[in-house]
């Protein structure tokens, strides 16, 4: 069973920094790509940023880079997103989500390419 517990959201400026880390499985952290997904209320979940299984490919959706910065420690089971220049819009629950279906190279930004996803944490960003 996988597991990811999310951290590290909270209530901040327009223009602060948010670093959000997940605590995965063992498991996942040597075999799956992982990705950061979000929720804004009355909306869908989109991806925010994902990495490849080694950590050596990452890809962001538009609306976060050059803001956010995903990385991971395969060697504590951790996967972080470093968010800068927070806006209001980023306003949203962020899960983290492990993608055990592929081999862990390729980035999917699909929700359903995830199966495994965490309970989410809040990021408020206020003007």
């Amino acid at each position: 069973q996988v597991q990811a517990v999310e951290s590290g959201g909270g209530l901040v400026q327009a223009g602060d920094s948010l670093r959000l880390s997940c605590e995965v499985s063992a498991h996942a952290s040597k075999t799956a790509a992982m990705a950061w997904f979000r929720q804004a209320p009355g909306q869908g979940r989109d991806f925010v940023a994902g990495i490849s299984r080694s950590g050596t490919r990452t890809y962001y959706a538009n609306a976060v880079r050059g803001r956010f910065t995903i990385s991971r420690d395969n060697a504590k089971n951790t996967v972080t997103l470093q968010m800068n220049s927070l806006k209001p819009e980023d306003t949203a629950v962020y899960y983290c989500a492990a993608d055990v279906l592929s081999d862990g190279t390729e980035i999917n930004i699909g929700v359903r390419d995830y199966v495994y996803w965490g309970e989410g944490t809040q990021v408020t960003v206020a003007s």
